[in-house]
Order: structure tokens, then sequence, then C-alpha cells
């Protein structure tokens, strides 16, 4: 329509490959660091032993979450690569079956048979790959892998997380007192970390907070009682 006006919508799908890796980044640095200074901590060491230990912790997982993202997604990256690939020999060689099979998805998604053949037709024309990609094999500009992406928004939030009990750990004094106040403060945080999570990917705010910070508690305490335990032990 001549003189018509097009928004530019922002869906909160646009977010979801960095901000998977942000939430995971960041609640595996909380919770994996704060578990560790509170298992060192009941095992009645010394407060150097305890940061060392938590120090060690967070370069540990931050190159751990860097690599593992990495690997993970790059496979899923060379999986989607493949089936392109195929998909595009498959297109040169039999052009007019792959026509056919996607007027047949358009027919599952509710088009009569004239419709679908038609859409199927122009958006071949236009860009038979893309076209297919999406359709046929879901892969679009949204979902495709991002391997370094990924690896270094969960390297930095693993980080940034990881700081936060590391913080509450040197500003406390040794015993329960650091025990208490590091799975206090990490309970805030991992609170604070759904809530945002959840206001950034437009979900329910209550239902992410309660269950990041009850997965942090049940941590924190498995790892304080190992750390009681081991420590009696010794």
């Amino acid at each position: 329509m001549p003189g018509a006006k097009f928004h530019s919508e922002r869906h909160q799908v646009q977010r979801i490959g960095w901000l998977r890796a942000a939430v995971l980044g960041a609640n595996d640095g909380i919770v994996s660091t704060a578990s560790l200074i509170v298992g060192v901590a009941a095992a009645a060491s010394s407060k150097g032993e305890i940061l060392l230990a938590g120090v060690a912790g967070l370069v540990a997982g931050a190159m751990s979450m860097a690599a593992g993202e990495y690997v993970s997604v790059s496979s899923q990256a060379d999986t989607e690569a493949a089936d392109l690939a195929r998909e595009s020999a498959e297109l040169a060689s039999d052009p007019e079956f792959e026509h056919r099979e996607l007027a047949a998805i358009y027919r599952k998604r509710g088009l009569d048979e004239e419709t679908a053949d038609k859409v199927a037709k122009q958006l071949m024309a236009h860009d038979p790959l893309a076209a297919h990609a999406r359709d046929e094999l879901s892969i679009t500009h949204i979902t495709t892998a991002r391997p370094i992406q990924a690896a270094l928004t969960s390297a930095a939030t693993f980080t940034t997380g990881a700081s936060l009990p590391l913080v509450g750990a040197w500003l406390s004094p040794v015993g329960q007192p650091m025990i208490v106040t590091v799975s206090a403060a990490s309970l805030l945080f991992l609170a604070m970390l759904g809530a945002i999570g959840a206001q950034t990917g437009n979900a329910p705010v209550l239902k992410a907070t309660l269950r990041v910070a009850f997965w942090g508690a049940a941590a924190m305490a498995a790892t304080a009682g190992i750390g009681m335990l081991v420590g009696t032990a010794v």
C-alpha cells in the first residue's frame, strides 16, 4: 500500500542466544564459587586457603564455561552447515522435488494447495536455500549457532558471578560468619539474577527468581554439609 508505514518489532526470542549463555554463566559462577567457598569454610580452613580455592574455582570455571560453550555450540553450527550444504545440493539436483516439498510444508500449516504452490514458487525464486533453511530445517538468523558469542558471554558472566561470593568471603571473618555471609549474599545475587533474566526475556519474574534461588540454596547446603563432614573427620 502506498504511503504505508512499517514499524520495527523486537521480540524477546531474538535475545535467546546471548541471554541463555549469560544467565547460565552468571548462575553457574555464583553457585559453584559460593558452594566451593562454603564447603571449604565449613572444613575450618584458613581465610587464605578459602580465597585461594575461590579464585582457582573462578579461573577454572570461566575457562571451562568458555570451552564448553564453544565446543557445544560449534557442534550445532557444524550440524547446521552440513544440513545447509545437503539442502543446497538437493536444490541443485532436483529443484522440482524441493518445490513440492516446500509447498507440502505450507499445506500442512493451513494454506490451500494453490496458495501453497504459489508461495513456494515465489520464495524459491527469491532465495530457495533461505526458504528451505527456515521452513524445512528451522534455521533462522535468530536461532543460528554463534560459538564465539556464546563462549565469550559465558566466560564473562561466569567471572562476574563468581566474583560476588569471593568479595563476600574476603570481607567476612573465617568460620560461621563467612558461611552465613556468603550464603545469604549469594542467594540475594541469585534472586536478582533470576529477576533480571526473567525481565529481560519478558518471562514471569517470581517463578524464575524462586527457581534460581532454590537450586542455589540446595547446592550450597550440600557442599556445606560435605565440608562439615570432612572437617570433622580430619
